[in-house]
């Protein structure tokens, strides 16, 4: 009888965590990452797709995700000259930049359950680009249906060198600031 009963409470609370924790897939469809470079003088901003991204959570916490993003999809957005707006898009994909032939996708991992408060959770994830992985924090915001989020990386961390002051002196007006953004909206 002990055995049945404790077999009965095993189950419930499998079946009431199962229910309770939720799984989402991402994709270009469901999701948006816009990136922005700064540099002396102005700044670039563009669209990057999201190749593949999973989500587990439930009400009050972020439980685990993967996202895989796909870096030969980098296009640029501000440049309105198609000449120049190629340019540019082949030049970060080269390997002065995020060499893409050979590191085709990077990966942000969640390493650590994030609990919301007051619809904002402080996430803690690994971030692999250029087959290097370095931790990054960020913050998201839960809204409606909608995760937001703004992730600050250090291009530097991860050997992506031209023009950046970390690697060379002397710059002047060819110096590109070595954090750069990506806005993240996934649509729950």
């Amino acid at each position: 009888m002990k055995t049945l009963r404790y077999l009965m409470i095993a189950g419930l609370v499998f079946t009431t965590s199962v229910l309770i924790a939720q799984s989402y897939t991402f994709n270009k469809e469901n999701s948006k990452l816009k990136w922005e470079g700064k540099k002396v003088g102005g700044s670039h901003d563009g669209i990057i797709y999201l190749k593949s991204g999973t989500l587990k959570m439930n009400k009050s916490k972020i439980k685990s995700g993967k996202f895989v993003i796909d870096m030969k999809s980098m296009v640029n957005k501000d440049i309105s000259n198609e000449k120049y707006r190629a340019k540019l898009e082949n030049h970060l994909k080269s390997d002065d930049f995020f060499s893409v032939d050979e590191f085709p996708e990077a990966v942000l991992e969640i390493t650590e359950e994030s609990k919301f408060k007051d619809n904002k959770a402080h996430v803690h994830a690994n971030l692999t680009i250029k087959g290097i992985t370095k931790p990054v924090h960020f913050n998201v915001m839960k809204e409606d249906n909608m995760l937001k989020s703004k992730i600050t990386v250090d291009r530097s961390k991860y050997n992506v060198k031209y023009g950046s002051k970390s690697f060379f002196k002397n710059l002047g007006d060819k110096l590109i600031y070595d954090d750069f953004t990506i806005e993240v909206h996934l649509k729950l």
